[in-house]
């Protein structure tokens, strides 16, 4: 249940949107692949917001249900992946955090 936000700097969002939007596909397969997920199992979302100018101009939050294979270093290179493509469609700095949520306190109503 990859959960894979992306705040863009709202000063920035036109000139970075075309490109975010084309990637979403490409980054939600990278997800599946390396998080051994389907497709209909994540959520991705692009939203504006007000920003200091000497902060990225995207963050990326990736919350995610632990897994024995979701190790610190496999999770470090998802982020790797993620920050190197969504830096190269939008031209902009980007910072990735991933948190692992706790299974027994976390709730989903679809």
């Amino acid at each position: 249940m990859p959960n894979l936000k992306l705040y863009v700097d709202d000063s920035r969002y036109d000139e970075a949107r075309a490109g975010l939007s084309a990637l979403l596909p490409d980054l939600r397969q990278v997800l599946c692949e390396q998080l051994e997920v389907t497709p209909d199992a994540c959520q991705l979302a692009v939203v504006p917001v007000l920003a200091l100018p000497d902060q990225p101009g995207i963050n990326a939050e990736l919350h995610i249900m632990p897994r024995p294979s979701r190790t610190r270093e496999r999770l470090e290179g998802v982020g790797e992946t993620m920050r190197d493509m969504l830096a190269a469609c939008s031209g902009l700095s980007v910072a990735v955090r991933i948190a692992q949520l706790d299974s027994a306190t976390y709730v989903a109503l679809k």
